[in-house]
């Protein structure tokens, strides 16, 4: 189980720098965009560009956030309890995050195949929107899993 978690770690790594990399790609088009603008050059569809870019840099963020514990936790109420209880809470919320995560999926996946099948594009440079889609069910699909190892870290003693 152990090489399990390790995997996904590395693929979170991988998640964070493509988010990296999105990030960088929507500070330089803003930059470059605002800097042309006087000149009458803006980038045409740079708006749109950065909107699907966004869309990459927040599904490849989330399951990073929450492997590396950077998201915002309020444990006020759970804090005060014996730590089996708190144990017991955080499968339950595990579980539930899990149900909801792969719903998330499921749906993305159901837009991407009707983006792909309707030939939906963006506006101005005519890019397919479907890969977008599937992008992000990944992204919820890999969320799911990352919950499905803190179970296993809760279940092994090495939560928090």
């Amino acid at each position: 189980m152990n090489v399990f978690i390790k995997t996904f770690a590395r693929i979170n790594l991988a998640m964070h720098a493509i988010a990296g990399v999105f990030l960088t790609l929507i500070m330089l088009l803003t930059t470059f965009d605002v800097v042309m603008r006087p000149f009458g050059m803006p980038i045409p569809g740079a708006v749109e560009i950065i909107a699907i870019c966004c869309g990459i840099v927040i599904g490849f963020t989330v399951p990073t956030s929450f492997w590396m514990k950077d998201h915002i936790s309020v444990d006020f109420v759970t804090s005060a309890l014996p730590r089996k209880t708190r144990n017991l809470v955080d499968l339950a919320t595990r579980c539930a995050a899990i149900v909801l995560s792969i719903l998330i999926s499921w749906n993305s996946m159901k837009i991407g195949f009707g983006f792909w099948k309707g030939g939906e594009v963006s506006g101005t440079l005519q890019l397919p929107l479907h890969p977008i889609s599937f992008a992000l069910a990944a992204c919820f699909f890999v969320l799911s899993v990352v919950f499905v190892c803190d179970i296993v870290r809760i279940v092994g003693g090495e939560h928090e």
